[in-house]
């Protein structure tokens, strides 16, 4: 009898695991939604927007992206936290949602460590510093001897306050000596940068690029410790004649906490595939970014880390909201 009950079971263990197994094996039966923090138009929505097209057809299920913005990402973060763990909702979270904004904000309203489930890196890019293509400098030596002649200082923009951009923004103006004042703006500032009612700005390169190609912009240097190739004839901060100003952005899709690992798994290895193949990287190239994809366990580990390091840059910047 004892044999009989145990073997019953064992037999009942067998068959929850596989209606969970099935239950999982069935996602995604109905559309995920792909909630973006920022405006459209941007790095963060056009690459954003790629993935999902890739992925509606990866799974042969619709993949709809939301652009959700305000309070620096988070309010689509929060969004995205407070929906059901079922694997239906996505945010294309960024370097801000996930390693700066608890260190601007006196309370963000999630923890981006403990409140979120981590898929997959997306994307990386760097920031450029870029002015309107008619501006007088023509190069940062120029630029940074301009600003400094100006009595009511420069105007910068940013995609918000706590941004990559806004921090780059604020270190450049302590590093170079400038009365930089800062204007944030919903998303990238292309518009009135290229106008010059806004004197410069340091924002993300896939943001720029059609820009500078189609001569509305002038690019002075990129943030990354190499020249960028998306923009190979730019040279860096350091070449410039600014050392010590590396600054990379970078893009991660996660969802709710408690979403089952079967499906972030699942989804990660998609995006995997998806930012593997030739035409992906060639179309991140062209718009200025680099495909970064990677499992659920180093997407966590690296946002960790970045955490460290953004922590000091913020207190560094003096930004504080």
């Amino acid at each position: 009898m004892f044999r009989r009950e145990v073997l019953k079971g064992a037999a009942a263990t067998l068959a929850l695991s596989c209606l969970n197994v099935q239950a999982q094996g069935a996602w995604p039966s109905k559309p995920v939604r792909i909630v973006v923090l920022f405006g459209a138009g941007g790095a963060s929505d056009t690459l954003t927007r790629f993935v999902g097209e890739k992925l509606n057809t990866y799974f042969n299920q619709g993949f709809p992206v939301e652009n959700k913005t305000g309070a620096g990402g988070n309010i689509g973060m929060l969004n995205v936290m407070n929906s059901p763990p079922d694997g239906y909702a996505i945010a294309s979270a960024t370097i801000g949602t996930l390693s700066i904004n608890q260190f601007l904000y006196a309370n963000v309203g999630y923890d981006p460590a403990k409140d979120f489930s981590y898929v997959s890196r997306i994307w990386e890019n760097c920031n450029v510093v870029v002015v309107s293509a008619d501006h007088p400098a023509k190069n940062m030596k120029e630029f940074i001897a301009w600003a400094k002649e100006q009595p009511k200082g420069v105007t910068f923009s940013s995609s918000g306050v706590g941004t990559t951009p806004h921090l780059a923004g604020e270190l450049f103006a302590k590093r170079s000596g400038i009365n930089g004042v800062h204007v944030p703006f919903r998303t990238s500032a292309t518009i009135e940068v290229i106008g010059r009612t806004i004197d410069f700005a340091i924002d993300n390169v896939a943001s720029w690029v059609p820009h500078i190609r189609a001569g509305k912009a002038r690019a002075l240097a990129v943030t990354a410790a190499e020249r960028w190739p998306a923009l190979p004839e730019v040279p860096t901060m350091a070449q410039a004649g600014m050392p010590d100003f590396v600054m990379t952005s970078w893009g991660a899709f996660v969802m709710p906490a408690g979403t089952p690992a079967a499906i972030t798994g699942q989804l990660s290895k998609a995006i995997q595939e998806i930012l593997s193949q030739p035409e992906a990287k060639e179309r991140f190239l062209k718009i200025g970014a680099l495909a970064v994809p990677s499992t659920p366990q180093e997407t966590a580990a690296f946002a960790a880390a970045e955490r460290i390091k953004w922590k000091e840059i913020v207190q560094l910047s003096g930004a504080k909201l």
